[in-house]
């Protein structure tokens, strides 16, 4: 009896402990990513300067959490399009793709 209620406590801290690691995981991820988008033009001053100047960036990430890493490729695959070809609806994309990214990393994009 003692022996499976030790087992069964392990098994669920074990649970715990993964659910932790994975938070863990995307807390780290947004830092690192929100870290990238700080850096480099304003995306105000400059909004194409600023697309080009994340892109590189952004895909040398070594993110472990998956729904973050597609996020992130999304985002830069966005910026790419926009400081290639600008315009309008490529604009809204971007800011489309930065909205997933803030409801995942709040305040990580700007």
């Amino acid at each position: 009896m003692l022996a499976s209620s030790v087992l069964a406590a392990t098994a669920v801290a074990a649970c715990g402990s993964s659910s932790s690691a994975g938070a863990s995981a995307q807390k780290q991820g947004c830092t690192a990513v929100a870290n990238v988008l700080s850096d480099g033009p304003d995306p105000g001053d400059d909004p194409v300067g600023y697309a080009e100047a994340q892109v590189l960036p952004l895909h040398q990430l070594k993110l472990s959490d998956t729904k973050l890493r597609d996020v992130v490729d999304k985002l830069a695959s966005a910026y790419q399009a926009y400081a290639t070809n600008g315009g309008r609806s490529l604009a809204s994309k971007v800011s489309s793709e930065e909205n997933v990214l803030n409801a995942i990393c709040p305040g990580a994009a700007p």
